[in-house]
């Protein structure tokens, strides 16, 4: 069995990206033998085949390419679960200032953010990432690997560059 065959079928049955340290360690290789079989997978994978290597999260999956897209949606009929706006106006302050308290979200927002918060963490986009040494030690929240995934970006320096001490800033994040 050749590494990119092997790296293939680890990416297969992976349920989310893989660092290339914890495919080293399953295969017993160092991490720059798995980037050379990585990059002889994905240009054998961009050669043939309906499925692709994406670099999401800080790790690799396989994915389908694009073109495939409309007649996966048909297949499974997703529900596409949307963030409302208040959603993303907290996802979007923690994102760009994290590590961020409640109160300093609230002070950003101008409105009680507890109910968002919370949604937020339920759908594991943020998560709670330690406490503030100040007196009453408020939760700091932090996104998630999830985040990352959900929104195709590798890494937090992937987000679009804004000035948040600009009032009158509006980004669209992903495309609908």
């Amino acid at each position: 069995m050749s590494l990119p065959d092997q790296l293939e079928a680890l990416l297969f049955v992976a349920d989310q990206p893989a660092s290339a340290k914890s495919l080293a360690l399953a295969l017993q290789v160092t991490e720059g033998q798995v980037e050379q079989g990585i990059e002889v997978l994905e240009a054998r994978l961009d050669e043939r085949g309906s499925l692709r290597l994406a670099k999401l999260a800080g790790g690799y999956q396989l994915c389908t390419k694009p073109n495939f897209a409309p007649m996966i949606a048909a297949f499974l009929k997703p529900q596409r679960q949307r963030l409302s706006k208040s959603l993303l106006e907290v996802l979007a302050i923690v994102a760009y200032k994290q590590p961020i308290t409640m109160g300093e979200i609230e002070q950003v927002r101008g409105v009680q953010s507890d109910y968002s918060v919370r949604a937020l963490v339920e759908r594991r986009l943020i998560l709670d990432i330690g406490r503030k040494p100040v007196p009453g030690r408020p939760v700091l929240y932090g996104t998630t690997q999830e985040f990352l995934h959900q929104f195709k970006l590798n890494d937090l320096k992937d987000l679009p560059v804004i000035d948040l001490d600009r009032s009158d800033v509006s980004v669209t994040l992903f495309d609908d």
